[in-house]
């Protein structure tokens, strides 16, 4: 009981939130976050029957998923119906199906946006992706660009967040290197792995959509998620061997044989690489200086940036010889 009286002393007691890809990588978290801050949460998810997870995160009946799909507009302003907070974390990494950038990224994004205008909630987090580009090659960061750009056409006080390369948990970038260094004898450093990345934990981007819902944002403002290192693509792989104590080969790989194993296995249901990916990696993924200038950081939101090595250990170890037991001293 005292728990639920002090979940109900909360500043977002009795407000709706709803969180697009409410059962994702960053959905989650950001689900937990403001049911912590009181919200009752509806999360809006393609398979609802796929979101059970969601339902231990507060109180009895607190968070709850609905079926919504950005792709058909009616599904999207029945999910938002009495919202006054809307959070949108839907975005996809690679084409598959009928799940297209242009179709997800961009005109979902404004549906998203025009859905909550309509339903009258007062914020809206659009969470897009550092190099998001109107003019880049890469058609993710071009439908990203598109899709901020929607977003402040439908509902020019919405917060948009850029973070970089996301890690935590459930992520799809330690884990999914730590699963090949598992198993391949060496690792491929797409253009000698020069890239620059500014990893932003799962949990601080949860927080800064926390801290938009506190009113700690300027509306219609974009805002730069990193952590507190920038690292090469190189030496992030280099980090997670040391963490997974495994030892592999890094071999450079000119992007021209990057661009054509990604058209061999882009018809894959999950590639390991895309064309699309390898256009990305030909810009560095870092907070801008004019962001850290203008005050649109994590630091601007009252954030103080989690060190990665303070959190890759605790799900990385999974991948070391013995997994977990590779940790324990031997006795005697």
């Amino acid at each position: 009981m005292a728990e639920r009286e002090d979940l109900m002393s909360l500043p977002g007691e009795s407000k709706l939130a709803v969180v697009f890809g409410g059962s994702g990588f960053v959905g989650r978290y950001v689900v937990r976050e403001l049911a912590r801050r009181g919200y009752r949460v509806r999360a809006a998810v393609r398979r609802p029957d796929l979101a059970g997870h969601l339902q231990t995160i507060g109180v009895v009946g607190q968070v709850h998923a609905v079926q919504a799909n950005l792709r058909y507009p009616a599904s999207v302003q029945a999910a938002v119906a009495g919202a006054d907070f809307v959070v949108n974390c839907v975005g996809i990494l690679f084409e598959s199906g009928r799940q297209r950038f242009s179709a997800v990224q961009a005109e979902g994004a404004r549906a998203v946006a025009l859905a909550a205008k309509e339903a009258g909630a007062s914020s809206l987090v659009h969470i897009s992706a550092i190099g998001a580009d109107e003019n880049g090659d890469a058609e993710y960061a071009h439908t990203k660009a598109q899709g901020e750009r929607f977003v402040l056409q439908e509902f020019p006080e919405a917060v948009i967040l850029r973070p970089s390369i996301v890690f935590g948990p459930e992520d799809d970038f330690f884990n999914r290197f730590a699963a090949m260094a598992g198993m391949a004898p060496a690792l491929p450093l797409v253009g000698g792995g020069t890239t620059k990345f500014q990893p932003v934990f799962v949990g601080d981007v949860a927080d800064a959509v926390g801290a938009v819902a506190d009113g700690k944002a300027k509306p219609g403002t974009i805002y730069e998620l990193g952590g507190p290192r920038i690292e090469s693509f190189k030496e992030l792989l280099q980090r997670m061997m040391e963490e997974t104590r495994r030892r592999r080969l890094l071999m450079p790989l000119p992007k021209s044989i990057a661009k054509l194993m990604g058209r061999l296995t882009g018809w894959l249901p999950k590639p390991p690489i895309t064309v699309d990916q390898v256009k990305l990696l030909a810009r560095d993924n870092i907070v801008s200086d004019a962001a850290i200038a203008d005050g649109r950081t994590l630091a601007a939101l009252g954030i103080d940036a989690t060190p990665m090595e303070t959190v890759l250990p605790s799900y990385l170890v999974r991948f070391r010889k013995g997994g977990q037991f590779a940790v324990i001293p031997k006795e005697g």
